[in-house]
């Protein structure tokens, strides 16, 4: 079959490699993909939101089978114009990718039925949030209400930074259209975990666990960045855990969004703290994550094409998924500056270090083809994951490997997945 793959980041290199790997598939196109996608597929230069473009194409090309891969094409109804075009589409429509565009909308819905969340308020008005903010307890987190690339939440300490991104999100529209509307939740404690789900409309399935690391420096300082690394599973998420759950969370959920008439079929991805009085939703998103994909992705022995079909076909049930029993980590290189201001366009050197190594990637997330060279093209440049037989042994890998690859104005972190040490 012909497999088109609408995105351009790590989270689609790594569903690339997946698909590559399906004997079913024997022509890939990426819209608009990257340099390291381009070993897999065709890349076409064609923007994730011009539903019209991406659709004329597929139709050239008799695509069978188109993924959806990024939040804001989904949000937008990207999928929703190929399958109103009878081209079969593996991620939500837009009316159920609201789960992840509208904040007020999840938190509403958990709210109407009774899945575990922080409480919260939501506001339209400024003056309004901030009256409230005066008798709030502190610390408290501010979200922005739409898609903001993963960095419209605002952890506050004190009222005075409370009122600071008050300001910065809905007066001085920090996060664009996304700040219109703001929720502010209570501050919850404990392990923050990522479970990925897929799900045909009725049934969901969990997929390996995995944590993130939003922050921008060592020990989780500096700023709030799409994410700098990530590994999986969770030693923190129990089997205990993961049935609580599944019949408190991921079934209610997609059982809540049909009862809602927004029939959920793609990847749901649940954003996890484990709280003292047990697990408690801290997002949703529509999609894979990123860089969560990047470490869930190489451990799942599927074949993807199987699962995104019986996504698409409504018979996930009959879907034995299954993960290795290893772990895996991802540490993102990045460009120093990021998320704020940096640099583009410097040659990358050691990629083909990384050819015919087993259990060991680099997955681009912000690269383009010079003149035949690879160059950074994004605050997020490539992510280093690596295998491993467990977590330590993975993390010592993807450290060793970071060392491979190298360009002008490389940064990382340095302490991606310390939390395992603490377990």
């Amino acid at each position: 079959m012909k497999v088109m793959i609408v995105g351009g980041g790590g989270r689609e290199h790594a569903i690339t490699w997946a698909v590559a790997k399906s004997p079913k598939v024997d022509k890939i196109y990426a819209a608009p993909g990257n340099a390291g996608i381009a070993e897999y597929a065709e890349c076409v230069d064609i923007s994730v939101m011009d539903a019209e473009k991406l659709l004329s194409f597929a139709k050239e090309k008799e695509v069978d089978f188109v993924i959806v891969a990024p939040d804001d094409p989904l949000a937008a109804g990207v999928a929703d114009v190929f399958l109103d075009a009878g081209i079969r589409t593996f991620g939500p429509r837009k009316n159920a990718a609201i789960i992840e565009a509208s904040k007020a909308f999840s938190k509403d819905l958990m709210k109407k039925y009774n899945i575990p969340s922080a409480a919260y308020e939501t506001f339209d008005d400024a003056d309004a949030a901030l009256a409230y903010l005066e008798t709030a307890p502190m610390p408290i987190v501010l979200k922005a209400d739409g898609l903001a690339l993963g960095k419209g939440v605002l952890i506050c300490n004190t009222l005075e930074e409370a009122k600071a991104g008050v300001k910065e999100i809905m007066q001085d529209k920090k996060f664009g259209s996304a700040g219109n509307r703001m929720v502010v939740e209570e501050f919850m404690t404990g392990r923050e975990v990522s479970v990925l789900c897929y799900s045909d409309g009725k049934t969901i399935k969990p997929m390996t666990s995995a944590q993130d690391h939003k922050r921008a420096g060592d020990n989780d300082t500096g700023l709030n960045t799409g994410g700098m690394g990530t590994f999986s599973p969770s030693p923190f998420y129990t089997d205990e855990i993961a049935d609580f759950c599944m019949k408190n969370i991921y079934q209610p959920t997609i059982d809540a969004m049909k009862a809602e008439g927004r029939e959920f079929k793609g990847v749901l991805f649940c954003g996890l703290m484990l709280t003292p009085n047990g697990p408690k939703v801290l997002e949703y998103n529509a999609r894979f994550g990123d860089p969560e994909a990047q470490v869930v992705i190489p451990r799942m022995k599927n074949d993807i094409i199987d699962v995104m079909e019986a996504c698409v076909d409504g018979t996930l049930d009959q879907i034995d998924l299954q993960f290795e029993d290893n772990a895996a980590v991802c540490v993102m290189l990045a460009s120093d500056g990021y998320p704020v201001a940096y640099e583009k366009g410097f040659p990358i050197s050691g990629l083909d270090s990384f050819k015919d190594k087993d259990g060991y990637f680099a997955f681009h997330s912000g690269t383009k083809l010079k003149d035949g060279q690879v160059v950074t093209n994004g605050g997020r440049v490539i992510g280093i994951t690596a295998l491993g037989a467990d977590l330590l042994t993975a993390r010592a890998n993807a450290y060793a490997a970071t060392e491979w690859v190298n360009f002008d104005n490389k940064y990382m972190r340095h302490d991606i997945g310390k939390a395992i040490d603490e377990q």
